[in-house]
C-alpha cells in the first residue's frame, strides 16, 4: 500500500470516473487503474463497484475512503512539519475567495504578498460560500476567505477585518437628504439585491429579519453584480446597500449617494478559514500577517454590529 495509491483511490471516488481522476492526478488512465487494482488485491476487497455508472463506492470501500482521507493527511502533515522547521514558505497554495470580496480585497494585497514571498505559487478561485466550505473540507484548498461566523465545526475562522455596510441611494429617494441611515430606514419594497447564492444578500436580508421585517417575498429584482445594483438604483428603483471596500472605490460622482449607518454599524465579519488539522500554517500566517496589513489603514470601524452570513 502507498500514498500515491490512496491518493489515486480519492480521486476515483471524488470524480466517480477513472478517465478524469487520471486527468486530475496527471498520469494516465491504465495506470491509474492497475495501481488501484494492485491495492484491491492487497486488501482483497472491491473499493469500486464498476458495473455502476457512474461507478460507485462499495461498503468496504467507503470505509477505505475515509481511512485514505485521514492517512494522506497526516502524511501531508509530514512534510509541513519539515517545512516549518526548515522556516519554508513556499510550494502551491489553493485560496478560495468569494466574489464579493475577490475584487476588491484581492488587488490590495496580491501584490505585496507575491513580492514578499515568491516562493509561493498562489492558485486563487472565485466560488461560493457554500463551494469553499466543501473544498476545505475535501482538502481541494488550503484556505479560503469569507464571509463569518459560520459555525462550522470543522473549519477554523481568523477573523481579518470588520467590513460595514453602506446604503447607495439615488438622488431621488426619500433618505437621500438625510446624513446617516439606520437599519429603522431600510424598506423591504425598495432594496435591490444581488441574487440568491451570495452571502452578502443573505446578510443584507439578516439586517431587515432584526428590525422584524422578513417578507422575502418583496425582494423580486434581484441582480449578479453590485454595479447592475447601482444602475438599477439610477433607474429609480430603489435604493441597494454596498459593502464598504466597495463603496470606497466608487467615483467622484457615485460616492456621493453613498449614506453610512449611525453606529453600530451593520457590519460583516470577514475571515481566513482553514481545515482544523492546520496544514501549510506558515504560509496562511503569512497570509493573514500581510492582508491585515493592507487592510489596516483601509478600514477604522470599531464599533459595529455583526450581521450573520448564514440563513
Amino acid at each position: 500500500m502507498t500514498i500515491t495509491q490512496l491518493k489515486y483511490v480519492l480521486a476515483v471516488a471524488e470524480h466517480k470516473n477513472f478517465t478524469k481522476a487520471a486527468q486530475h492526478t496527471f498520469v494516465t488512465q491504465p495506470t491509474l487503474s492497475m495501481q488501484i487494482q494492485k491495492l484491491e488485491d492487497e486488501l482483497s476487497i472491491l473499493i469500486f463497484d464498476r458495473s455502476r455508472k457512474p461507478i460507485e463506492l462499495t461498503p468496504v470501500g467507503q470505509k477505505i475512503v475515509q481511512q485514505a482521507k485521514s492517512i494522506v493527511n497526516e502524511a501531508d502533515r509530514m512534510q509541513d512539519i519539515v517545512d516549518q522547521e526548515k522556516g519554508f514558505i513556499g510550494g502551491e497554495f489553493k485560496l478560495g475567495i468569494i466574489p464579493t470580496i475577490m475584487p476588491t480585497l484581492l488587488p490590495m494585497f496580491l501584490r505585496n504578498f507575491t513580492k514578499k514571498y515568491p516562493k509561493v505559487q498562489l492558485k486563487i478561485e472565485e466560488l461560493n460560500t457554500e463551494e469553499l466550505v466543501t473544498r476545505l473540507k475535501d482538502g481541494h484548498l488550503d484556505a479560503a476567505i469569507a464571509a463569518t461566523p459560520l459555525l462550522d465545526e470543522k473549519l477554523k475562522e481568523r477573523v481579518l477585518y470588520y467590513e460595514p455596510f453602506v446604503g447607495y441611494i439615488p438622488q431621488n429617494h426619500l433618505l437621500f437628504e438625510k446624513k446617516k441611515i439606520s437599519i429603522d430606514d431600510l424598506d423591504n419594497d425598495d432594496l435591490l439585491l444581488l441574487e440568491d447564492g451570495h452571502c452578502f444578500r443573505e446578510g443584507v436580508l439578516n439586517i431587515c429579519k432584526n428590525k422584524n421585517a422578513i417578507n422575502q417575498d418583496s425582494f423580486t429584482l434581484e441582480s449578479g453584480s453590485f454595479e447592475t445594483l447601482i444602475k438599477l438604483s439610477h433607474e429609480g428603483l430603489g435604493m441597494t446597500l454596498l459593502p464598504y471596500l466597495h463603496a470606497a472605490e466608487l467615483s467622484e460622482d457615485q460616492q456621493k449617494q453613498l449614506r453610512y449607518f449611525e453606529e453600530p454599524s451593520p457590519a460583516r465579519e470577514v475571515s481566513l478559514l482553514y481545515h482544523k488539522s492546520e496544514l501549510k500554517m506558515q504560509i496562511i500566517n503569512a497570509l493573514y500577517d500581510v492582508i491585515a496589513g493592507v487592510i489596516r489603514g483601509t478600514i477604522a470601524f470599531t464599533d459595529v454590529k455583526i450581521i450573520s452570513p448564514l440563513k
